[in-house]
C-alpha cells in the first residue's frame, strides 16, 4: 500500500475536477503540485509552479498534430497552446493519469482534458477516465476503453478533468483517495 506522505498529485488547479483532486490530496496528506503559465490564475493556488517560457516550450506540440490526435480544431491557438504545454508537464511528471470527463464516440475525451489522455496514451502511461455520463471508470487497455475500478498505484499521479464536476465525479475522486489512503 502506498504511503500518502510519499505521493504527489500533479494537476492544474482549475475549477472543477482539478480543484477537487487538490482538495482530496490535501485532506489525505498527499503532496500537490499545480502547473500554470504566466498570467494564469488557477482556482486552487496551492503549490503552484508557474512555468517559464522555456519550460513551456519543452511541452510544445504542433497544433495540427494535437488537432489530428483529438479529432477537433482549435481556433484560439495561442491560448490553447499554453494549456496543452501545461498539461504536458502534468503528464510528464505523473506516472498514473486520472481524468473526470466525457469519453466521446471516437475514444477521445471531451475538451482540453482530452489532451492529458492523449499524452498518457502516447507516453504509454496507465490512464483512467471517470465518464460522468455513464457514472463509470474506464481504463485504456488494448486500444479501447474497458470498464474498471482503478486504484492509485503509483507515487506520482495526475488528477485532471472537467470544470463541470458532477456529484458522481466528486464521489469517484473521493473514493480513489479513500481506497488508496484510508478513511
Amino acid at each position: 500500500m502506498l504511503k500518502n506522505s510519499e505521493c504527489t498529485l500533479y494537476s492544474g488547479g482549475h475549477k472543477g475536477a482539478e480543484s477537487f483532486f487538490g482538495e482530496m490530496a490535501e485532506k489525505w496528506g498527499v503532496k500537490e503540485v499545480n502547473f500554470a503559465y504566466p498570467g494564469q490564475t488557477p482556482a486552487r493556488n496551492k503549490n503552484v509552479i508557474v512555468l517559464s517560457e522555456e519550460e513551456l516550450r519543452r511541452g510544445d506540440i504542433s497544433m495540427e498534430l494535437a488537432s489530428k490526435m483529438m479529432n477537433r480544431s482549435y481556433y484560439q491557438a495561442d491560448k490553447i497552446r499554453k494549456v496543452l504545454q501545461t498539461i504536458f508537464h502534468m503528464v510528464n511528471n505523473g506516472h498514473q493519469i486520472f481524468v473526470v470527463g466525457t469519453i466521446l464516440a471516437d475514444h477521445t475525451v471531451k475538451g482540453g482534458t482530452g489532451w492529458a489522455v492523449e499524452l498518457a496514451r502516447l507516453f504509454n502511461r496507465p490512464v483512467h477516465v471517470f465518464d460522468q455520463p455513464t457514472g463509470k471508470w474506464y481504463t485504456w487497455q488494448g486500444g479501447t476503453w474497458q470498464v474498471d475500478e482503478p486504484r492509485i498505484e503509483h507515487p506520482t499521479f495526475v488528477g485532471s478533468g472537467t470544470r463541470n464536476l458532477e456529484p458522481a465525479g466528486r464521489n469517484a475522486i473521493e473514493k480513489l483517495f479513500r481506497t488508496a489512503f484510508g478513511s
